[in-house]
């Protein structure tokens, strides 16, 4: 019997953990923030070259990755109310769901707290929940974890157009999971000018990908002699 090729892996950067010729790392703008940030990736994002999750961690100093779709129901509860360190104990986080109060599709079994009334003035006690995933496996996740269904909400107001083109929305206002963090870091944080840093780690990944948009290789094809 012939022995069976198998293909080196190829290299992956330990940072990002991106193919190393896909790497992240040198888009990202460290942005000044106050409310913490629990991304919780679909596992389908982890790999997705099209996914902004990964690179939104890298720019924000104070946030964590989660990957999964139904969290076991402790480590769940542990991510969203425990302290990320010792300096915090006398201050815990206040969990927030950036989430519609109605998802998309209707409501689902747990009503949302409501917001509690001075919690938006205090940012910096603020651990800002971001489910990084398409609209219809963010609704999966909300479905399949209780705990999440539960946490007050945060919408996002006067939402602009998508500029990640590449990526298909089915909605004018449905943005990448970077574009909304920002937003919804803005809104919490109204004087931070340092949240920009996000802005510009967006254009800079739009920037990387704009080759493969179809529309830019048609013109580049046009444009060919």
């Amino acid at each position: 019997m012939a022995p069976t090729c198998v293909p080196p892996k190829r290299p992956t950067c330990p940072q990002c953990q991106r193919p190393a010729s896909a790497c992240l790392c040198a888009l990202a703008r460290p942005a000044r923030h106050q409310a913490q940030v629990l991304i919780l990736m679909h596992p389908l994002e982890v790999g997705h070259a099209k996914g902004t999750g990964r690179l939104l961690h890298l720019c924000l100093p104070h946030s964590r990755v989660l990957v999964g779709e139904a969290f076991e129901p402790q480590s769940l509860a542990q991510a969203l109310a425990e302290p990320w360190g010792n300096t915090e104990r006398a201050a815990p986080r206040r969990a927030l769901l950036l989430y519609p109060p109605v998802p998309p599709g209707g409501p689902l079994p747990v009503a949302p707290a409501p917001l509690p009334a001075g919690w938006l003035a205090e940012p910096a006690r603020l651990r800002l929940v971001v489910l990084d995933a398409t609209w219809r496996k963010s609704r999966k996740m909300l479905w399949a974890n209780p705990a999440l269904q539960g946490l007050p909400r945060l919408a996002l107001q006067d939402t602009p157009a998508s500029r990640y083109a590449i990526r298909k929305a089915h909605a004018p206002h449905q943005l990448s999971t970077l574009e909304a963090t920002q937003l919804a870091l803005q809104q919490l944080e109204p004087g931070n000018a340092g949240l920009a840093a996000l802005g510009e780690a967006m254009d800079a990944f739009v920037a990387g990908q704009r080759a493969f948009w179809p529309a830019a290789m048609l013109d580049a094809s046009n444009n060919t002699p």
